[in-house]
């Protein structure tokens, strides 16, 4: 057994979160740390919602309330809608907190100290209508590397290379249009530059990341520049130094506050779980934690972030950059063991924008259809290594052709008749199994091996592949075995072997398929005729704030219970109940509907 941290981006929670962020953070995590329990390792899989920043104040002015109010509202949306998935979080937790202040600002306070965050007066820009500042990353402009026309203010999505809002070549406020003047401002940089090398070090010894992710991040070693990681914003964690720290002006930058939340959400985990010291067995990497493993789940626009700038502030915190220092008092910390980034998600062939309608919401997926259904998708065809489109057409094959005519068919027919014909799990005939039989028993127990290293591998694509294969065999046996055509009662053994066998198969691809379809694993365990929890799910905790802060709720659960990654022997003689369908069959017509909904 390892210890396993499980580290998912943080939703910004200015409004409702969409299908193609679940595909990027949400579904691929959970599909890991379920399959790394089911295995028998410690997993950790914390997150939040990120809620500080010019986003938030800036949707709460226009809608007239508090930034605070507007972070407790899509909070609550944002952690019903991740239930509604079945993301199993140990925490998933938040950035308003007294937890997460206090721990961002012991890591500013210690790099600060060891020398890697320094005061500079640079160029501000602001609003000539308005006279307030304007955030960096509501100046669009030309960027002056790659000549992208819509780069931001703090990056260029294009070519992923950091920016500053001055830099940019004819830049304009994407509020109102208008030029932005550039002022003389103070603010704290971290010194990027001091940690190239050993930034290079450590990303010369990753080994297994895909391929785009760690060219992108070396390549973005080549020009590293100090940034500027406070901001002129009355939204955010307090800059932690005298003559700063009571400033209503002056804010730690969001993704600064928000990268660190990873290690507050897991000391936060720990002091909810009584034991205030349980977080270090994945962190510490000087004591019980050097042997952990971390993996970061994001898509792609996140990347420098988790494996250039993360990285640094650990290092920094640690000590061990081109400027030394001493680790704070949180001891040493482990890096990230590997940066899981998956592409971008379309949406019929449009990139998704809420305010041209191109989206649909993860809530009104889940009201329409099955959980089961949207992370099928997401795992079958879903962004993993390139960007993919997301199609109604595509959805609706999908589900029908795959999860319904493949995988609930096997289910329904095999437990269907043996129900009808044994009334229970019937027994294998003392004639013993043919080539057939044990050719397809061989092909299941095999997955597990291979299923399993291809998803610790993060190749989840391919693994849902080959449960699905294992399916497919299971589907072929039972047609060329035709036990329904098997009507003499001298042919009842053979019947009842044969349907023994594809039970066996039907719950050994079950728990196959549960890290992915963890819902409909669950009855598919029940129509077997088993009891209790096989796929534990998330619950919502409503919680009071650990250092006196207002309550919010959480997603937490108990994963200690459920499948192990191992086949189970069906029992002979257990009784069934004829099958409901698991999955259901959509109407062509949905497609009509939904295309005509983006229309709207």
């Amino acid at each position: 057994m390892s210890h396993v941290l499980a580290a998912v981006a943080w939703p910004y929670a200015n409004g409702p979160r969409h299908i193609g962020h679940v595909s990027g953070f949400g579904v691929p995590s959970d599909v890991f740390s379920r399959y790394m329990r089911m295995a028998g390792h410690d997993v950790l899989m914390v997150s939040g919602t990120d809620e500080h920043g010019t986003p938030i104040q800036v949707q709460a002015d226009k809608e007239g309330v508090s930034p605070r109010e507007l972070a407790d509202r899509y909070n609550r949306v944002i952690v019903e809608d991740l239930h509604g998935l079945g993301l199993s979080y140990d925490l998933f937790t938040r950035t308003t907190t007294g937890n997460h202040y206090a721990v961002v600002q012991q890591l500013f306070e210690t790099l600060h100290r060891n020398g890697y965050i320094v005061p500079k007066v640079t160029m501000g820009a602001i609003s000539p209508s308005t006279g307030r500042t304007l955030p960096d990353r509501y100046i669009e402009g030309t960027c002056p590397i790659c000549g992208y026309e819509h780069a931001r203010g703090d990056q260029c999505d294009n070519c992923g290379n950091q920016l500053d809002p001055i830099d940019l070549v004819n830049p304009r406020s994407k509020i109102n249009g208008e030029t932005p003047q550039f002022v003389e401002t103070e603010h704290f940089f971290l010194d990027l530059p001091a940690f190239a090398q050993a930034l290079g070090k450590w990303l010369d010894g990753r080994e297994g990341w895909r391929p785009n992710v760690l060219r992108f991040s070396k390549n973005l070693l080549d020009d590293l520049q100090p940034r500027a990681i406070t901001r002129d914003l009355e939204w955010g964690v307090p800059i932690p130094l005298d003559g700063w720290r009571d400033r209503s002006d002056k804010r730690i930058y969001v993704w600064f506050d928000a990268v660190i939340g990873y290690l507050s959400a897991s000391i936060e985990w720990a002091r909810r779980s009584g034991d205030p010291e349980a977080w270090r067995r994945w962190w510490s990497a000087d004591g019980e934690g050097k042997n952990a493993r971390g993996y970061y789940f994001m898509g792609k626009d996140n990347i420098v972030f988790h494996s250039v700038i993360w990285p640094a502030l650990l290092l920094g915190y640690d000590g061990e950059g081109d400027r030394g220092g001493e680790p704070g008092n949180l001891g040493l910390l482990n890096l990230p063991t590997e940066v899981v980034s998956s592409e971008f998600l379309t949406m019929e062939g449009k990139k998704f924008s809420s305010s041209r309608q191109v989206v649909i919401y993860v809530r009104d997926f889940l009201a329409r259809y099955d959980a089961d259904a949207l992370r099928y998708f997401i795992a079958v065809a879903g962004p993993e290594s390139q960007d993919t489109d997301f199609t109604w057409a595509e959805f609706l094959r999908r589900n029908n052709d795959e999860l319904v005519a493949g995988w609930g068919n096997l289910v329904n027919r095999s437990i269907s008749m043996a129900a009808k014909n044994f009334g229970a799990i019937p027994p294998i005939d003392p004639a013993g199994l043919t080539e057939a039989d044990e050719a397809l028993l061989a092909a299941a127990r095999t997955g597990f091996t291979t299923v399993g290293q291809l998803i610790e591998r993060h190749r989840q694509k391919q693994a849902i592949g080959e449960a699905m294969r294992v399916v497919a065999e299971a589907n072929k046996y039972l047609s060329e075995q035709a036990p329904w055509k098997l009507k003499a009662e001298s042919d009842k053994p053979r019947m009842g072997t044969i349907l023994h066998v594809a039970l066996q198969v039907v719950s050994d691809a079950n728990t196959l398929l549960t890290p992915f379809l963890p819902h409909s694993a669950q009855r598919v365990h029940e129509l077997l005729g088993g009891t209790g929890v096989h796929a534990p799910m998330p619950s919502i905790e409503q919680v009071e704030d650990l250092d006196g802060g207002p309550g919010y709720p959480v997603l937490t659960g108990d994963y200690t219970v459920g499948a192990k990654w191992e086949s189970v022997p069906v029992e002979a003689g257990r009784a069934l109940a004829t099958p409901k369908p698991v999955f259901r069959k959509l109407d062509p017509s949905i497609v009509d509907e939904e295309l005509a909904r983006l229309g709207d």
